[in-house]
């Protein structure tokens, strides 16, 4: 997104939805991706998948959107990158979005997805989660929420500047708002109140870094210096470091938002995808026999 570009996150929901999916969209897929609609546990998916990935490990893949506009299919070119990189399919949950399906709906068709994933047999050991921004937020609840309804833990999380407190109370909200060229803390504070509803920002499957993430998996934490959310990450690699959690923080400078989505523009943005990749393979074990 481009400062002082077409998509304002914080108007009208209807028309920043069309402009954003006309944004993730006006580049093709490559042509040896494909994409298939369908369901896990009730929830639409669009899997994404590329040649050479292998089909006993899955990403569990969790779009942004400030929780309001997006969808799966918007974030297939992102998804289809990392699937690429990790050698596994990208399984796209499409969650319901505010404010016509307020929290915790986001919340609940991920962890319905992801019980539907390991009801298909996929063992949670060969499942890793990825997010981006309010799906980076999403990512955390989910294995929060995941963790105490009984359901095992993925192999690890990968979470691109995740949005993860809704009361955007952090200091680089205003800090860093003139070097951000996609969000403002207004927007935010917008979506914000589409999503919560009654609800207080504090509630910790709303915004994880008030969560206890005790016995979460490895997590890696991406974020750019150069925008609103760099104190989300910090704070929630704190919490997690707080709470035990084997976690890794890589603040790359100068870069926006996603930055990882630039990928064919940014070397940063395709070291970081290594990275991630290499972070998420590392911590793959062999399936059980």
């Amino acid at each position: 997104m481009l400062r002082h570009g077409p998509l304002d996150v914080g108007g009208d929901v209807t028309q920043a939805r069309a402009l954003f999916h006309a944004m993730m969209t006006a580049i093709p897929l490559p042509p040896d991706v494909t994409t298939t609609a369908g369901q896990l546990g009730g929830v639409p998916v669009v899997t994404v998948d590329a040649p050479g990935s292998d089909p006993d490990r899955v990403l569990l893949y969790f779009h942004g959107g400030a929780y309001a506009i997006g969808s799966a299919a918007d974030a297939a070119g992102l998804a289809a990158d990392v699937s690429r990189r990790c050698g596994a399919r990208a399984v796209c949950i499409d969650y319901r979005l505010a404010p016509e399906h307020p929290f915790p709906a986001a919340v609940d068709d991920a962890v319905a997805a992801y019980r539907g994933l390991l009801d298909q047999g996929v063992p949670a050991e060969r499942i890793a989660f990825v997010g981006e921004s309010a799906g980076g937020g999403l990512t955390v609840a989910t294995m929060v929420a995941a963790r105490d309804a009984g359901l095992p833990r993925p192999a690890s999380a990968a979470v691109f500047s995740p949005w993860a407190d809704l009361t955007v109370s952090g200091a680089s909200a205003t800090r860093k708002a003139h070097l951000d060229p996609a969000l403002t803390p207004e927007a935010l504070r917008t979506r914000a109140r589409d999503y919560l509803g009654p609800t207080t920002g504090t509630e910790p499957l709303a915004s994880p870094i008030f969560a206890d993430l005790t016995e979460l998996p490895p997590l890696l934490i991406q974020v750019g210096s150069h925008e609103i959310l760099l104190d989300d990450a910090l704070r929630l690699a704190a919490r997690a470091a707080d709470h035990d959690v084997p976690i890794e923080l890589q603040v790359w400078p100068q870069v926006p938002h996603v930055f990882q989505a630039f990928a064919a523009l940014l070397d940063e943005a395709d070291e970081a995808l290594n990275s991630a990749a290499a972070f998420t393979r590392a911590r793959w074990n062999p399936i059980k026999q």
